[in-house]
């Protein structure tokens, strides 16, 4: 399988993830948004869950390099219909939460290539433009947030929704980062952290929610929990 990671991924984290058959492919630099996240994954592009077969979205401006990494290694993507801007919401134009049954996002900036490609899936509009960045998905319906907004409206939708505070995670050059760039889903039984929960101040909460649906936490670097923009695993 491969995953996507930012460029400043460590090497002590790309190691990991071979270590665990992950074939990272990293994601390039953009000028176009600010620098903490100028090589986030879940800025850049999006993982496709269309039925069986799964592919990419990415920004139409992202680096031919990029594009040909893509094709060599046979990874199927389309480009997005909008530009990346430095300046919300254009900087958030894929940062959706795609799931096999749910589209969740700001839809009112949703690109509109992506918004197309996911017209099978129920669309649910939350306030909060970093989607992605804001949720740390478990289950098809079982999700964590720091965000209330996300939280109020999908507990309407049967979610379960483990709610915390905001802070406590590493993002250069901001105060904080967000849950959901944190790590990602590797496997049905299997997630993956840049960081480690015993050094997150609500670990225990954490790792009781996954305990409760039989998720194992896995530790891809020694230290606080760092927001890397996500580990999209396609």
């Amino acid at each position: 399988m491969y995953c996507f990671i930012d460029y400043r991924t460590t090497k002590e984290e790309i190691n990991n993830l071979y270590k665990l058959n992950l074939e990272p492919i990293l994601v390039p630099k953009s000028d176009e948004v600010y620098e903490a996240i100028n090589g986030h994954p879940d800025i850049q592009l999006n993982i496709l869950k269309n039925n069986s077969e799964n592919k990419i979205i990415v920004h139409k401006n992202i680096s031919s390099n990029f594009l040909n990494i893509l094709n060599n290694k046979n990874i199927k993507y389309i480009v997005s219909e909008s530009s990346l801007s430095n300046t919300y919401p254009k900087d958030i134009i894929l940062n959706s939460l795609i799931l096999d049954n749910y589209f969740i996002h700001n839809l009112k900036y949703s690109d509109n290539n992506l918004m197309l490609s996911q017209s099978d899936k129920i669309k649910i509009n939350v306030n909060q433009g970093y989607t992605k960045c804001s949720i740390l998905p478990i289950r098809d319906k079982a999700l964590i947030t720091s965000d209330i907004g996300i939280y109020s409206t999908l507990i309407n939708y049967d979610f379960d929704v483990l709610l915390l505070p905001s802070g406590d995670i590493l993002l250069p050059n901001l105060n904080y980062g967000f849950i959901g760039g944190t790590g990602g889903l590797i496997s049905d039984s299997k997630i993956a952290f840049f960081g480690e929960l015993s050094h997150y101040e609500w670990g225990n909460e954490v790792n009781n929610f996954l305990y409760k649906y039989d998720v194992c936490p896995i530790y891809l670097r020694k230290g606080k929990l760092i927001d890397r923009g996500s580990l999209l695993v396609l």
